[in-house]
């Protein structure tokens, strides 16, 4: 059953993760085309950007950081402090992981989706718009940084499953192949 909802998860990271890389591609095109029409928009003396041109720019880039959070977890790639935890053995490393998933990781998620839900639901109340003319709506992307915390909690359960399996049963390559992998 574990096995089951750790592989379901990690099958959502990954869908993110390639979300997310497509995203990346979107938002570098579009903040060339941004650059690129604001210099010769000048020079031809006609507005060739937009404020919504602008602000999808913004809301890629915030896509990108919210919906890759989870992935960046999943493959091993979130801040880690390796000065200590490089000299540990694999079995504390496994301890450190699922102490801090347990203790600080998923708490800080259920914090962050607690503290979120009042702005996104003013913002949804309201069908709260960019306050820029030609500005793009607000409440959707608001309503990603509910998902983002939902999915960095669920890949933080599967990274706790994991390491609970792993201390179990003494099974410590795996943690290895993650950073490898990278």
């Amino acid at each position: 059953m574990a096995a089951r909802l750790v592989n379901t998860i990690d099958r959502l990271s990954e869908g993110a993760g390639a979300l997310v890389r497509w995203l990346v591609l979107v938002m570098v095109l579009l903040g060339a085309f941004n650059a690129v029409a604001r210099y010769l928009g000048r020079s031809i003396g006609v507005q060739l950007s937009s404020n919504a041109f602008i602000e999808a720019q913004w809301y890629l880039f915030s896509l990108i950081f919210l919906l890759g959070a989870g992935y960046t977890l999943k493959r091993h790639g979130h801040v880690c402090v390796d000065v200590m935890y490089a000299k540990f053995a694999p079995r504390t490393k496994a301890w450190v992981d699922l102490a801090g998933t347990v203790l600080l990781l998923l708490p800080f998620c259920v914090f962050g989706i607690v503290m979120a839900w009042p702005t996104v639901r003013n913002s949804w109340s309201v069908l709260e718009a960019s306050p820029d003319p030609g500005g793009l709506p607000r409440y959707p992307i608001k309503t990603v940084i509910l998902i983002a915390f939902a999915l960095l909690f669920l890949q933080g359960v599967a990274w706790a499953l994991r390491r609970i399996e792993q201390i179990r049963h003494g099974r410590f390559d795996e943690a290895r192949e993650e950073v490898a992998s990278l």
